[in-house]
């Protein structure tokens, strides 16, 4: 397995951005290679993604959420073997600390390659940043919430 840890600092209340990152279906507007997200139950989700030409479908099921906390996941079933966690830190009223912790298998000669050149780490750092601009070009308002604990 693989580790990458990564952050992002967002000048939006901790609220706004937890509530922002339960909203799984909006993913595709700031991760990418992730082309849809469907929401099946308040915990179990399925992924298509594309990445480096290469089409993948999963599920994932949130193990653990706490609001205004930690989302962690794992996936359970189909092409990808990966588990993370995400926490979110308020650094003030305004402003918010989301870090992401991943483990991941990559899978074949050209995914370890990739893995090994740092490919994995500039893609979460680039969808970290870009969760940061879809947050705070919406001025903070999310859109939409779950609030529930698992």
């Amino acid at each position: 397995m693989s580790k990458v840890e990564q952050s992002v600092e967002v000048e939006v209340p901790v609220r706004a951005v937890y509530d922002q990152w339960t909203q799984f279906e909006t993913f595709p507007h700031f991760m990418d290679g992730v082309e849809r997200i469907e929401q099946h139950t308040d915990t179990l989700t399925h992924w298509v993604t594309e990445i480096g030409g290469v089409r993948r479908e999963f599920d994932a099921v949130v193990t653990e959420q706490i609001p205004d906390e930690r989302i962690a996941w794992t996936t359970v079933e189909g092409e990808a073997r990966q588990a993370g966690v995400v926490t979110f830190h308020r650094l003030d009223e305004g402003r918010t600390k989301v870090m992401l912790q991943m483990d991941f298998a990559p899978e074949g000669l050209a995914e370890q390659v990739g893995d090994k050149a740092g490919f994995v780490k500039r893609k979460v750092t680039g969808d970290l940043k870009r969760f940061k601009s879809f947050i705070e070009g919406r001025g903070g308002q999310e859109t939409g919430a779950w609030r529930g604990a698992v």
